[in-house]
């Protein structure tokens, strides 16, 4: 496990920072990427040299290739990435649904997730690294006119593309789906649902898995 060194998208806070705090604790290296440049700086405070600060817009294929070079250099290697970066939409259905929300959210959830593959696998695929991605209980069942959903259908459709692709030279895919997560996604608290961490272990089960062992998808849900 050690020197190995994981990217992670969406990193500043959340699902994104607790698998930061669990790789750190299990002897990873990690670069934490996301736009608010104060929360990571503060992040890598509290994480040591292990961690690394890499402000960016996941959007941005060109700040994701500069992040993971810079992550390289740094650290020697990539051993695995981990495309967290995502967004809901203000409002819910196809007909109350605004255009430029939509939008928004399809090139962060859907875009921003095919740049963080496109600009990592150079660096997974000498190493026969790890791609997770965050897809959700919502892209494995249908919600009422639900374009979120939607875009984590995707994720969970691609996940298991990209997955075949890698094997041929013997890297892995794995999609982590959570339930409800008591995240800042939500206006209000969900102290009864899952937490970060547990989302995090999930991360973490997936990439200490033997050789032996592709993970695919891990999917959970809150017991309340």
């Amino acid at each position: 496990m050690a020197d190995k060194t994981l990217f992670i998208t969406g990193a500043s806070s959340g699902i994104g920072a607790a698998t930061a705090r669990k790789a750190v604790a299990a002897g990873w290296n990690v670069g934490l990427f996301a736009r608010s440049e104060d929360k990571l700086r503060d992040l890598v405070a509290d994480l040591g040299d292990r961690a690394l600060a890499l402000p960016g817009d996941a959007t941005s294929f060109d700040d994701q290739a500069a992040a993971l070079k810079t992550l390289s250099e740094t650290f020697g290697t990539v051993n695995a990435a981990f495309a967290n970066a995502g967004r809901g939409t203000s409002k819910g259905g196809a007909e109350k649904g605004e255009v430029d929300d939509w939008q928004g959210m399809v090139d962060l959830n859907v875009m921003g997730m095919l740049k963080t593959v496109k600009a990592a696998l150079p660096y997974l695929k000498p190493n026969k690294g790890h791609m997770v991605m965050t897809g959700s209980a919502a892209g494995r069942r249908h919600i009422a006119g639900s374009v979120y959903g939607a875009t984590k259908w995707f994720v969970h459709g691609y996940a298991g593309n990209l997955a075949e692709e890698m094997k041929e030279w013997g890297g892995r895919c794995t999609v982590v789906a959570p339930g409800m997560v008591n995240t800042g996604f939500f206006d209000e608290r969900k102290p009864d649902k899952l937490q970060p961490d547990d989302v995090a272990d999930a991360v973490m089960l997936a990439l200490n898995a033997s050789e032996l062992n592709d993970v695919r998808e891990v999917f959970l849900m809150p017991r309340g």
